[in-house]
């Protein structure tokens, strides 16, 4: 099975078809042990995360157990393991969009580094195609950890754009450089960039005006 967090929590089956969850508490304690595939996720810390901003039930253990019952009869009981004082997702992180995320802009980020700007923009559109919304969607105390990964994925965004000029294709790329910007006012980087594609598109006089 996959398993999507970079947006709607969502699990796929193994021919590609959708797997029905469940209702919002499910997908919420399926993204945390998805965010953690393979590894144990202590009870307590599953009822913070299952039940932030709302009052826990009286017996949060057993109301934490039923969750389970629900989300094992939608994958399968094997897929989710009882652990010493918790639960595991009995997955590999590359069964989880969000890792694969993570290798695939690494790999791409260290290919433009080699001075390889096709492969790094094979591998970064690879990366960005895995996002599907707001990261951790189904996640009630999301902000902290959402603004993580959406920080990594502006890191991949940036990344793709400065393999696009190194392969010419700074036309292209200027468009989303100027949004980007905009939402982005202080990140240096990005405003480099900006330089850069207005430069090669031929417009010296705003590139020497955004410089300065």
């Amino acid at each position: 099975m996959r398993y999507s967090v970079l947006g709607p929590t969502l699990v796929h089956a193994s021919d590609g078809t959708d797997v029905a969850v469940g209702g919002p508490r499910v997908r919420a304690l399926l993204t945390v042990l998805a965010l953690r595939a393979g590894r144990p996720v202590p009870v307590r810390e599953l009822v913070d995360e299952v039940w932030y901003g709302d009052e826990p039930p009286a017996d949060a253990v057993a109301a934490l157990q039923a969750l389970v019952g629900r989300l094992r009869r939608a994958l399968g009981r094997d897929r989710v393991a009882s652990t010493e004082g918790g639960y595991r997702l009995d997955a590999r992180p590359e069964d989880v969009d969000a890792r694969r995320f993570e290798r695939l802009a690494a790999d791409g980020a260290a290919a433009l580094t080699a001075g390889d700007a096709g492969r790094a923009a094979a591998l970064l559109d690879e990366a960005l195609g895995l996002w599907r919304g707001p990261a951790l969607a189904d996640l009630p105390d999301r902000a902290a950890e959402a603004a993580r990964w959406e920080a990594r994925r502006l890191d991949a965004r940036r990344a793709r754009l400065d393999a696009a000029l190194a392969l010419g294709d700074a036309p292209a790329a200027l468009p989303e450089l100027t949004a980007l910007c905009a939402a982005h006012p202080l990140d240096e980087p990005l405003q480099a960039l900006r330089i850069r594609a207005l430069r090669d598109t031929g417009r010296t006089a705003e590139a020497l005006a955004a410089y300065e």
